[in-house]
């Protein structure tokens, strides 16, 4: 009698009309679900905007691509492993077409040399919009080579028709297998050497290194095998590099002097919109980058790039650089230019440039 009581009520009246609505809504509900599935996303409803990754060109000088300038390739790959298959990151795993290019190999590598001025250079030549540069040094065609190069393609910002791929690593220019290896990936690479006056950029580089290690020896100490004798000792670094020619005929050795570029140390700070130009021109580019991107900072002694509009202060190279350099007797400054002058003879002659360092 009861069942009899609920099933007429339920037949009739607000109840039947809630019932029918139940249903349909089901039914809507159903027929959604059945759609998606045949399009693929029944997997997964999709999460926020796709946002994609920061690039080497538009993160702040210390964050990009790893947060870090000086991040290792090791990190750098683990963080795109994480990424979707076809580089870009999903969303609750529902595969997103790339409409931001592809990683190309480098067209273009800055080689050398360390303590040079190449991280500058590169600073500038992000401003260029058909530059996409590494932020991290990759090392590797000096370190990491054994990993193959679609490891290295993987390192590789996202370009566009038209843009330019490139890489920094100084350490490149010294490497005795660097040059063979370069050429194996692409004859027709362009090589970009930062060079300066070999004596200051020593002291530059000790100065580094003892900001790291304050218990080094003294610079002359380092710098002579014998003191009394004057020898220099080349098997130190910051002597070895200097030998600009010496480094030159091994790399010509696989590559004509046509695919290089020697952009002045000295004159990238006295006159960075001029070397820009001749380095713009090489690449193939329009002089975008000129002298309206750049003012002197007397603080640090040497240019940074005008702050771009909506910034709230100018772009300028990190504390590392500018350090005042120790005070070195004039006598040993004296034994080490008398030393590199023949090499910088050399030099002068293999690239046809005179850098005027005395």
């Amino acid at each position: 009698m009861g069942c009899s009581k609920w099933r007429a009520a339920f037949n009739s009246g607000p109840l039947r009309a809630q019932s029918k609505l139940s249903v349909f809504l089901t039914m809507i509900f159903l027929f959604t679900y059945l759609f998606y599935c045949l399009s693929e996303y029944c997997e997964s409803l999709p999460g926020p905007a796709y946002q994609h990754p920061v690039s080497s060109n538009d993160a702040p000088e210390g964050e990009r691509l790893l947060g870090a300038h000086d991040a290792s390739p090791e990190s750098l790959l683990r963080r795109q492993q994480s990424a979707s298959p076809n580089g870009l990151r999903s969303s609750n795993n529902i595969s997103i077409t790339n409409n931001f290019g592809s990683k190309k190999l480098p067209q273009a590598i800055i080689i050398g040399v360390r303590k040079g001025g190449t991280r500058a250079l590169l600073k500038f030549l992000r401003v260029h919009p058909d530059v996409r540069a590494v932020g991290a040094e990759p090392h590797f065609f000096d370190r990491f080579y054994d990993k193959g190069l679609e490891w290295y393609r993987s390192l590789m910002p996202r370009t566009l028709e038209g843009q330019i791929t490139m890489e920094k690593t100084p350490s490149y220019f010294i490497t005795k297998e660097a040059p063979q290896r370069i050429q194996s990936m692409s004859r027709q690479a362009k090589l970009i050497v930062v060079v300066r006056d070999p004596v200051t950029r020593a002291v530059s580089d000790y100065t580094q290194s003892v900001s790291k290690a304050p218990e080094l020896p003294s610079f002359q100490s380092m710098a002579f095998r014998n003191t009394t004798t004057g020898l220099i000792d080349t098997s130190w670094s910051a002597i070895r590099v200097g030998i600009y020619a010496k480094h030159l005929e091994n790399w010509l050795r696989y590559f004509p002097l046509s695919r290089f570029l020697f952009v002045s140390g000295e004159r990238l700070v006295t006159d960075p919109a001029g070397e820009m130009g001749r380095v713009q021109d090489f690449l193939g580019l329009k002089r975008v980058v000129t002298d309206k991107h750049f003012y002197f900072n007397q603080t640090k002694g040497f240019p940074c790039l005008k702050k771009p509009v909506g910034s709230a202060r100018p772009r300028c190279l990190g504390k590392s650089k500018g350090r005042p350099h120790p005070q070195i007797p004039s006598e040993v400054l004296l034994r080490l230019r008398d030393f590199y002058r023949p090499f910088n003879l050399k030099f002068y002659q293999m690239t046809g440039q005179d850098f005027g360092w005395s």
